[in-house]
């Protein structure tokens, strides 16, 4: 297949790599900073150019990954799928619900698959975790527990990320969606949302931590705190059942090793059985998750993490700062 890559960032690159490891090319690389479309575009031999109508016109590309700030995922994605392209947008997919279901609404029309790039789901610990669950050794799933954060660097106050115009929102949107994300795979549809949004340390117009507390229909609770003041980067997500508990910690890098512990609970309780799962490699989940999406086109399926489940957690995201605002 043939890539375009719109936004040459950080995620832009590991994207365009992972593309290639994969076996499929990027033959254009778009960005509106001319230099960083064409550092990108050299090292695969792809063309540049600095407007992402040049993806979405092009005939010979069958699928287009959007990686640029918030304000642009929806209207760069949308208009990739209406000339035909499957595509691959960053989380969480535009600002508001408003702009996912553009997305969505696009795809379906254009029959044409589209993945919201969750790639947290595709680490090693997390697919592992869904493996255990799903063969129903934690029994009846109770609750989650997920925490999220880092501490920002010098002059984080003036990046595009806390700036609500563009960004939607502050670590709600950020780090907090890849926790609901996270919580609503495992416990289904959240229908009760309540959230505490508070700006401790950055000077921002948007929250620097966000605390949720999460329900399902059935009672099942998440219950989840991103960071932005997390002095020590951390992730931490927590699976309990009636039959025991998974732990998943780190995410490689700064956030610490990845690991994977489960706790089983025995039948005369007390201390748990406990088997833990190391994870030093280099992080898989950017491969992982393009080959999903590519597998998904070939098959003609709806892939895992698509636009209707990025709306599910946008509709959280968008219900905590409504009521904030109320």
């Amino acid at each position: 297949m043939q890539f375009a890559i719109v936004g040459c960032g950080l995620i832009g690159q590991k994207r365009a790599r992972a593309i290639a490891r994969l076996g499929h090319r990027t033959v254009l690389a778009v960005d509106r900073a001319e230099d960083r479309a064409v550092a990108l575009a050299e090292p695969f031999g792809a063309h540049s150019a600095t407007d992402f109508r040049a993806a979405a016109e092009a005939t010979d590309i069958d699928a287009v990954v959007v990686a640029t700030p918030h304000a642009e995922l929806s209207t760069i994605a949308t208009a990739c799928l209406e000339t035909g392209k499957h595509v691959l947008v960053e989380k969480p997919a535009g600002r508001n619900l408003a702009e996912v279901s553009a997305v969505a609404k696009a795809a379906d029309t254009a029959r044409r698959v589209v993945k919201v790039g969750y790639n947290h789901r595709f680490h090693p610990a997390m697919r592992k975790a869904r493996e255990i669950v799903d063969r129903g050794e934690l029994g009846q799933l109770m609750f989650v527990r997920g925490r999220y954060g880092h501490g920002g660097r010098p002059g984080y106050e003036r990046e595009w990320r806390l700036e609500r115009a563009i960004s939607g929102g502050g670590e709600l949107i950020d780090q907090g969606s890849h926790l609901i994300d996270l919580a609503q795979w495992f416990l289904g549809e959240f229908i009760d949302v309540t959230g505490a949004l508070r700006t401790f340390f950055w000077d921002a117009e948007v929250e620097d931590n966000a605390f949720l507390t999460l329900s399902t229909a059935e009672g099942r609770i998440a219950w989840l705190h991103a960071s932005w003041s997390e002095w020590k980067n951390l992730f931490s997500f927590e699976i309990f059942g009636r039959q025991g508990k998974l732990e998943i910690n780190g995410l490689g890098g700064s956030y610490g090793v990845e690991s994977l512990t489960f706790y089983r609970m025995l039948p005369e309780m007390g201390p748990p059985e406990t088997t833990r799962w190391e994870y030093p490699f280099v992080d898989q989940s950017w491969d992982t998750e393009t080959a999903e999406f590519i597998a998904a086109i070939h098959e003609g399926r709806r892939p895992i993490g698509d636009a209707p489940e990025a709306m599910a957690s946008m509709a959280v995201i968008e219900r905590v700062y409504q009521g904030i605002r109320t």
